[in-house]
C-alpha cells in the first residue's frame, strides 16, 4: 500500500469532527436530563427508579478507571505502541461512550434521559469495542477503528436488546454481551483484515521488561475494579452484594490457577508475564453472567478456577494455531481473556439457571448465548470488510505495531528501545 494511504491528515479530522457533529445534532434532538418520571417501553421491574441517582456514582468511577486504565494499559505491552494503545483506547471510548447511550437508549423510547446507569451501560458498550480492539492492536489506523466503533457498538445494542428484553435472559456482568461479543467480533474482524505479510510474526510485535509492567498497571486496576463492573447494574440491597461477593472469589481463585498452569506449561517452571497479565482476569469475565445468583462462594470459586486454567492453556496452545491455521491474528489474546471466560460465563449462567439456583428459563440462557456470538460473528465480518477498504488508510505490514506512523515519537527513545529488544530478546533466547 502506498506511503501516502496512511496520511491522517484530512480523513481523520474530517471524520473525527463530523461524528461529533452528528452526535450533537442527535443529542440535541433526542437526549434529555431524567427527570425520575417513568419511561415509555421501559419495565418498571427493571431497578431504574431505585438506580439512577448519584449514590450509583462510585461504581460508575470504578467501571470508568477500568475503561480508561485498566483496558489502556493492559494493552502497553507492544514495545513501540504505547502511545497508540493508551491513546486511541482514549478515542474509541471518549467516542463509543456518546454513541453507545444513544443506541442502547434508542431501544426504549425517546427522549432519551441520561441518568447514571444509563452512562453505566455506555460506558459497558464501549467496553466490547476496546476488547475488540485487542484483536487488531497494532495493524489499524484510526480511522479503522472509528469505523469499526460505529458499526460494533450498533451490532452490540442490538444485540443486548434481544439478550434482555426479548429472551430476558440473566447477563448481569455481561460474560456473554460484553466479553463473548466483543471477543468474536474482534476475531472475526481480525479474520477479515488478515495480513500475510504477519504470518510469521513482526520484529516489532513483542514486548520489552518496561513494557510489561505498564502493562500489569492495568490488569492491576482491572482486576481491583472487577466487582463493580458485574454488579454496578444489579438489583439494588441482596443481589448486588452477591454480585460483589462472587465476583471477588472467582477472581482470587482465578489468580492461583493462572499461576499455577503458567508455571506447569513452561518446561523450567517459570512464569510467563502474557498469561499473569491476562489469565488472572478471567475469573471476572467468567463468573460475570451468573455473579448476582445463588452460586455460594464455593461455586464462584469453581468457575474462577476453571477461567483461569482455560485462559492460560489458550495462551500457550490455542492463539498460534488460530494463528497458523486459521489466519486469525489475535494480538492481545483476547479470544483467551474475553472469549473463552465468555463462553464459560454463557455457560454456567445455563447450568445455575436449570439447578434453580435464579430465576429464568435455561433454554433462553442458551439463546442468548448463541445471539451473542451470532451477532459477533456476523457484524464482524461485515465490518471487517468494510475496514479493509483503502480509502481508511489501513498501515503496511512494515509499519505495524509501530507509534511512529500516526504518533510524534521522540527520536531518543528509538536506540534505547532497540537495546532493550535485543537484550530482551537474548534473554528469552538463553532461556
Amino acid at each position: 500500500m502506498a506511503t501516502h494511504d496512511t496520511n491522517m491528515r484530512l480523513k481523520f479530522p474530517i471524520l473525527a469532527i463530523a461524528l461529533e457533529i452528528l452526535i450533537i445534532i442527535l443529542y440535541a434532538l433526542f437526549v434529555v436530563y431524567d427527570d425520575g418520571s417513568p419511561e415509555h417501553g421501559h419495565s418498571s421491574s427493571s431497578n431504574h427508579t431505585e438506580q439512577n441517582n448519584v449514590s450509583l456514582y462510585p461504581m460508575f468511577q470504578d467501571v470508568h478507571v477500568m475503561i480508561f486504565i485498566g483496558f489502556g494499559f493492559l494493552m502497553t505491552f507492544l514495545k513501540r505502541y504505547s502511545f497508540s494503545s493508551v491513546g486511541f483506547n482514549l478515542l474509541l471510548a471518549g467516542f463509543g461512550l456518546q454513541w453507545g447511550l444513544l443506541m442502547q437508549g434508542i431501544w426504549h423510547g425517546v427522549p432519551i434521559k441520561v441518568n447514571i446507569s444509563r452512562m453505566i451501560n455506555a460506558d459497558f458498550s464501549t467496553a466490547t469495542v476496546l476488547i475488540s480492539f485487542g484483536a487488531v492492536l497494532g495493524k489499524t489506523s484510526p480511522v479503522q477503528l472509528l469505523i469499526m466503533t460505529i458499526l460494533e457498538i450498533t451490532t452490540f445494542a442490538i444485540n443486548e436488546y434481544v439478550v434482555v428484553d426479548i429472551f430476558e435472559a440473566r447477563d448481569v456482568g455481561a460474560s456473554m454481551t460484553i466479553h463473548a461479543f466483543g471477543a468474536y467480533f474482534g476475531l472475526s474482524a481480525a479474520r477479515m483484515l488478515y495480513r500475510p505479510g504477519l504470518r510469521n510474526g513482526h520484529e516489532k510485535e513483542g514486548s520489552v521488561y518496561h513494557s510489561d509492567v505498564f502493562a500489569m498497571i492495568g490488569t492491576v486496576f482491572l482486576w481491583m475494579f472487577w466487582p463493580s463492573f458485574n454488579s454496578a447494574i444489579a438489583d439494588p440491597g441482596k443481589a448486588q452484594l452477591t454480585a460483589i461477593t462472587n465476583t471477588y472469589f472467582s477472581l482470587a481463585a482465578c489468580v492461583l490457577t493462572a499461576y499455577a498452569i503458567s508455571s506447569l506449561v513452561d518446561h523450567r517452571g517459570k512464569l510467563d508475564m502474557v498469561h499473569i497479565q491476562n489469565a488472572t482476569l478471567a475469573g471476572g469475565v467468567a463468573v460475570g453472567t451468573c455473579a448476582d445468583m445463588n452460586i455460594e462462594p464455593f461455586g464462584a470459586m469453581i468457575i474462577g478456577s476453571l477461567a483461569g486454567i482455560i485462559s492460560t492453556l489458550g495462551f500457550k496452545f490455542l492463539s498460534p494455531i488460530l494463528a497458523s491455521t486459521l489466519g486469525i491474528q489475535d494480538t492481545c489474546g483476547v479470544h483467551n481473556l474475553h472469549g473463552m471466560p465468555g463462553i464459560l460465563g454463557g455457560v454456567a449462567g445455563i447450568v445455575a439457571v436449570a439447578l434453580g439456583k435464579a430465576n429464568g428459563s435455561a433454554s433462553y440462557q442458551l439463546a442468548a448465548l448463541g445471539s451473542s456470538l451470532g451477532f459477533a460473528v456476523v457484524g464482524g465480518a461485515i465490518t471487517g470488510f468494510l475496514m479493509r477498504l483503502p480509502l481508511w488508510g489501513q498501515p503496511p505490514d512494515q509499519n505495524c505495531f509501530d507509534d511512529a506512523i500516526y504518533w510524534e515519537v521522540p527520536e531518543e527513545e528509538e536506540e534505547n528501545e532497540e537495546c532493550l529488544a535485543h537484550d530482551h530478546s537474548k534473554n528469552k533466547a538463553e532461556a
